[in-house]
């Protein structure tokens, strides 16, 4: 019997984002403020797990990881906040940058963002110790739920991290744009792509025997004649199409793309947990 539990999707949501945010960072172009975005949500679905796994179904394992990441992540975002003063590097140099060019056009001195040299700034990387804590927390999670198959369990924990995680760090760094003006869309445009990457690898995990091709020739009912396979073919398909028209926004000049961009990540949000959600409901007692 496989079950699906709570606990265990927060967990996988947390640290896909939590992933993905070091991914992000190590690029040295994002603001440190999308950091504490992505750990305030991050912290809170840990607490979540925690507070839901102790409740209704407790694992020893995957509740003391889901703990110890989520102190962590209160570590992790400490630091950041005690460097906060260093910025990050492209930032500092396009400040500059930009202070100089507008100095030399309109002959008008612009004051630029102050930044403290004497501060070290925040080592991305970190963000990758309570994303440690997360995986051990969803191989536990996979294995108590995964029945007679559990590492074909384990593997779509993990797939559904990094899915959800990606296109989750998409949207929010999508509207992080309105707060830091001439960032470069690499770092969306990369997010994008992962979310493309992770794609395949989900939902052919989830037809992986006893999976949805179980749900689509009758053996698993639904209890709606069918319909909630359909919805997730239409929710996979939906998907991946959205990665598609995302990336053709991006490729436009206008800073309004970016916007567009964002609008439709939030429609890929909605369609991604239906591809993962739903998927897991199904196969709940398969």
């Amino acid at each position: 019997m496989i079950t699906l539990d709570a606990a265990t999707f927060m967990v996988a949501w947390a640290t896909g984002m939590g992933a993905f945010l070091a991914l992000t960072g190590r690029r040295r172009e994002v603001g440190i403020g999308y950091g504490w975005t992505i750990r305030g949500t991050t912290g809170v679905l840990f607490a979540g797990a925690v507070v839901v796994g102790l409740r209704y179904e407790p694992n020893a394992v995957r509740d003391v990881a889901a703990a110890l990441a989520l102190i962590t992540t209160v570590g992790v975002t400490f630091v950041s906040w005690q460097r906060r003063g260093a910025g990050v590097a492209l930032q500092r140099e396009r400040s500059q940058a930009r202070s100089e060019r507008v100095a030399q056009m309109s002959g008008i001195e612009k004051d630029e963002q102050v930044f403290d040299e004497s501060v070290p700034e925040f080592p991305p990387m970190l963000d990758l110790i309570p994303v440690a804590f997360g995986i051990v927390a969803l191989i536990a999670g996979g294995v108590a739920s995964g029945g007679d198959a559990p590492v074909l369990s384990v593997a779509r924990w993990l797939a559904g991290a990094a899915f959800l995680g990606a296109v989750s760090d998409g949207m929010l760094l999508g509207h992080w744009y309105l707060v830091q003006p001439g960032l470069p869309r690499a770092p969306l445009l990369e997010l994008v792509r992962w979310v493309g990457y992770t794609w395949p690898v989900e939902v052919l995990l989830f037809l992986v025997p006893v999976g949805m091709v179980s749900v689509f020739n009758g053996t698993i009912d639904d209890a709606y004649g069918g319909m909630l396979g359909w919805f997730w073919a239409a929710s996979a398909i939906t998907t991946i199409v959205l990665v598609g028209v995302t990336r053709a926004a991006l490729k436009e000049r206008q800073y309004a793309a970016v916007m567009a961009a964002t609008g439709l990540l939030y429609l890929a949000i909605l369609t991604a947990f239906g591809t993962d959600l739903v998927a897991r409901a199904l196969l709940s007692g398969a």
